[in-house]
């Protein structure tokens, strides 16, 4: 492992060599064993925007809707850990620290990136529309604000054009975030991701890094499916899924045709969106969003 490393930082600019030689236990973890088995990474997660809270102190940016994806210096990765199969020209042209980002083709061009990047074969002139949009360095053991400089100047040196780090700014108070936000999602845009410049990384659920949308989401395991009747006769009427907090709701809005007659298996975890939560947690007014079983 330690041979791993050295000769990781070897291939290094000076910036670039002390800055892995903090990344600790993260990278440890990313660059043991094969690199193309999937393996367990850890990546930070968003809590729910809080709306009385103020954005001062915060760095807010577009909660692009693309496909996350996790350079740890020399594999990239869903956030499930599997590989993800980019071209050679596009892996190859990536620093050699980590990087936590999003693979995005435009607004409203989900289905098409997922489609892309998805691929066992990679299709090379469709990653040509791809972009790598940076947000954070997890390896660089320093506060957020400093991190994003950090990020800024390591791919300003790689001049791609596909290469970008994920544009930053201060919001004085509440109001202004959310003229923010209602000026991105009419321009096409999901929401907006809060990050508190102060904080160092950790990974999981942590005040540390928030969403703000217009209609909250969130993720849950689908543990059934409940079979349909009418005109849904013989498909998946609704998903059964279970939170994160083991309550469980069935979910049958938002759902296509084609996924009530081929729904995401048992074990599979889908986004679903809603407007409010009842007294005991459950969401109201859900709707499905999209299944993540296959990152």
């Amino acid at each position: 492992m330690q041979a791993q490393v050295l000769n990781t930082v070897r291939g290094l600019s000076r910036r670039q060599s002390w800055v892995v030689m903090f990344i600790g236990p993260w990278f440890a973890a990313a660059v043991r064993g094969d690199p193309l088995t999937p393996i367990s990474i850890q990546v930070q997660l968003a809590l729910p925007w809080p709306l009385a809270h103020s954005p001062q102190g915060f760095w807010v940016s577009e909660k692009f809707d693309g496909v996350r994806a996790v350079w740890d210096g020399q594999v990239l990765r869903f956030r499930s850990g599997r590989v993800i199969a980019a071209p050679a020209w596009f892996l190859s042209a990536l620093p050699r620290i980590p990087l936590d980002g999003e693979l995005w083709m435009g607004r409203g061009a989900f289905d098409r990136l997922s489609g892309v990047v998805r691929q066992i074969e990679p299709d090379d002139e469709a990653w040509r529309t791809v972009k790598y949009l940076v947000f954070d360095a997890p390896g660089h053991a320093a506060p957020f604000a400093q991190r994003v400089a950090f990020v800024q100047s390591i791919l300003a040196q790689v001049q791609q054009p596909w290469l970008m780090p994920v544009a930053q700014r201060e919001v004085k108070d509440a109001r202004a975030l959310q003229a923010f936000l209602q000026e991105t999602v009419r321009q096409g845009g999901e929401g907006l991701m809060l990050h508190r410049a102060d904080a160092l990384w950790r990974p999981g659920r942590t005040d540390a890094l928030y969403k703000l949308k217009p209609e909250p989401d969130e993720e849950a395991l689908v543990v059934g499916h409940q079979q349909g009747k009418g005109r849904l006769a013989g498909m998946t009427g609704a998903l059964l899924l279970q939170m994160p907090s083991g309550q469980r709701f069935a979910l049958g809005a938002g759902l296509s045709d084609a996924l009530r007659r081929k729904p995401p298996p048992l074990g599979a975890w889908v986004t679903y969106r809603y407007r409010e939560r009842t007294p005991s947690g459950l969401p109201r007014f859900a709707s499905f969003l999209r299944v993540r079983e296959a990152e």
